[in-house]
């Protein structure tokens, strides 16, 4: 049943109950406690003033003369100064001397409630009692009246207040209390009232079931994401991740990353530098636990404060195959290209040397073009073994031969010693590079017939490339600003990417990239790789 009422319908039912059930027993305590002090009060006045009446000389004289007539005048006067409802006094043997009633004179005090007054009369104690007389029903002080100097007990007081008067001033003190307490209640109801809605609003007035099932959706969506996902909060705890992330990062699958500081799982990491400048990070290539990815960052804000940090990771390998595969798929297109432009014009040429009847300058045209190729690929056979090495060194020389220009490769060049961790991909792409930009300098500067020119050694500790062109040549003064991202020589505003990207991928290597400039004009660039990486990670 309860089910079916809003969640603000319930709060306030629940707290407004709660605050009833503690107002109720609070009041109840209260007005328990007050009338049993009450009670105690009225009992120990009605004690003390039967004590002080027991003392006073005329009362001793009276008792100890019998003068009914002088201690019934006496005990008015004194029930009427201590507002009591009576004041009666006895002898030793508990026989009225004094009553507000005459005819009870000469009377047991102990016809009303059975009470012989032995504590007193015997003990000589004081004590109080309730009881139900002709007066009605009351709480009574009873004091032995004891001579002084002899000790002697001669008599019994016995002063009573009316319970009827204690019950009215409880009711006025009950009414007190209990308009409090309802103050109190409709106070809780108030503030039920508006806990349950600033509640509402803090989880956008959704209800637990929706809650439940966003939850449920939420974890879900989560777990299908085939990216790696990380949260922390403020204080660098995680509190967020899927499966993924555990795979990703090469964890067992019953890691608890939950409740665990970032840096204890990543210590190479940048979240913590993210959650103090709040600026957002996208498709940064990182080293995570030795493994190369592509991570994003963004900062959680709540009221403009900064809560925590997602990040998402993936594999750079899983985004390089497919990154690789149109780089093959480019290079074979520009090869295929390139071969039919080229092949088409000699056979042009070749059906117009036969045309023409100059056979011997056909057959002379067919074996040069022949045996170049034969040459370039038995030098790619023996120098570079590596397909995909070999297989962008080949698009280069038609791409060049394709623009007019010769590429040249030192037949002295070996490659044989590529370590299997370096990534190839990336560096038919540096290379690729290097040559792209020489045999476009080269162009700007000679046109038809320029030469670039490209060297490999493998000696040593190190992988060295160089590239030579016949271009312009680079000014010293822009000899680092030219590997900056954006920077170029050539026109137009889609340049400046390919050097900045050598140069992230030398760094990241732990090689270097120089730049030369040559006495008959050009540049040569020299790439050096080292067979044995530091992988220095960049913190993601």
């Amino acid at each position: 049943m309860l089910r079916k009422l809003k969640l603000k319908t319930r709060m306030i039912l629940a707290l407004g109950l709660v605050g009833a059930l503690q107002t109720g027993l609070i009041g109840g305590f209260a007005g328990y406690y007050l009338s049993e002090s009450l009670y105690d009060e009225i009992g120990q006045r009605a004690l003390m003033v039967a004590k002080t009446v027991a003392t006073v000389p005329d009362v001793i004289e009276g008792v100890q003369d019998r003068d009914s007539d002088a201690l019934m005048a006496l005990s008015g006067r004194l029930a009427a100064t201590n507002e009591a409802l009576f004041i009666v006094i006895g002898d030793q043997n508990g026989m009225r001397l004094a009553h507000p009633d005459p005819a009870r004179i000469g009377r047991s005090m102990a016809e009303d409630d059975d009470d012989k007054g032995l504590i007193a009369l015997v003990e000589g104690r004081g004590y109080v009692a309730v009881a139900k007389g002709s007066l009605g029903l009351s709480m009574r002080g009873k004091a032995p009246i004891i001579v002084p100097g002899t000790g002697e007990i001669i008599g019994i007081v016995s002063v009573g207040y009316s319970l009827d008067q204690v019950l009215g001033t409880i009711q006025r003190y009950n009414l007190v209390l209990y308009t409090v307490v309802g103050l109190m209640l409709l106070a809780s109801v108030f503030a039920a009232i508006i806990i349950s809605a600033r509640f509402k609003r803090a989880i956008f007035g959704l209800e637990p079931e929706q809650i439940a099932t966003l939850f449920q959706e939420r974890d879900a969506t989560l777990q299908s994401v085939r990216e790696g996902i990380i949260a922390i909060n403020r204080d660098g705890i995680i509190t967020t991740f899927n499966r993924t992330a555990t795979e990703t990062l090469g964890l067992s699958p019953d890691t608890a990353l939950s409740g665990q500081h970032i840096s204890e799982i990543l210590p190479e990491n940048n979240l913590l530098a993210t959650l103090a400048s709040g600026e957002p990070a996208f498709d940064q290539e990182v080293w995570l636990r030795g493994r190369q990815m592509i991570v994003n960052r963004l900062p959680v804000r709540q009221s403009g404060e900064i809560t925590g940090v997602v990040a998402s990771f993936r594999l750079r390998d899983e985004l390089d195959q497919v990154s690789r595969k149109l780089t093959r798929i480019q290079q074979y297109a520009d090869t295929l290209r390139s071969q039919t432009h080229e092949y088409s014009n000699k056979l042009h040429t070749i059906a117009g040397l036969i045309q023409i009847g100059a056979h011997d300058r056909a057959l002379a045209l067919i074996g040069s073009e022949a045996s170049d190729h034969q040459a370039l690929i038995h030098l790619l056979l023996e120098a570079v073994p590596d397909p995909v090495l070999a297989g962008c060194l080949l698009g280069k020389y038609n791409r060049a031969r394709e623009m007019g220009l010769r590429l040249e490769i030192d037949p002295d060049s070996q490659m044989t010693d590529l370590p299997d961790t370096l990534p190839r991909d990336q560096l038919v792409s540096v290379l690729g590079n290097l040559i792209d930009n020489a045999l476009e300098a080269t162009r700007q500067e000679k046109g038809e017939g320029g030469r670039v020119s490209l060297s490999m050694t493998d000696l040593g500790r190190d992988l060295i490339f160089e590239v030579e062109d016949q271009g312009p040549g680079v000014p010293p003064e822009q000899s680092e600003l030219i590997f900056q991202r954006g920077v170029s020589s050539k026109a137009g505003g889609d340049h400046g990417i390919g050097l900045y990207l050598v140069k992230r991928f030398v760094d990241r290597w732990g090689g270097s990239v120089t730049i030369e400039s040559l006495q008959g004009g050009g540049s040569r660039f020299t790439l050096y790789l080292a067979k044995q990486a530091s992988q220095t990670p960049e913190a993601p």
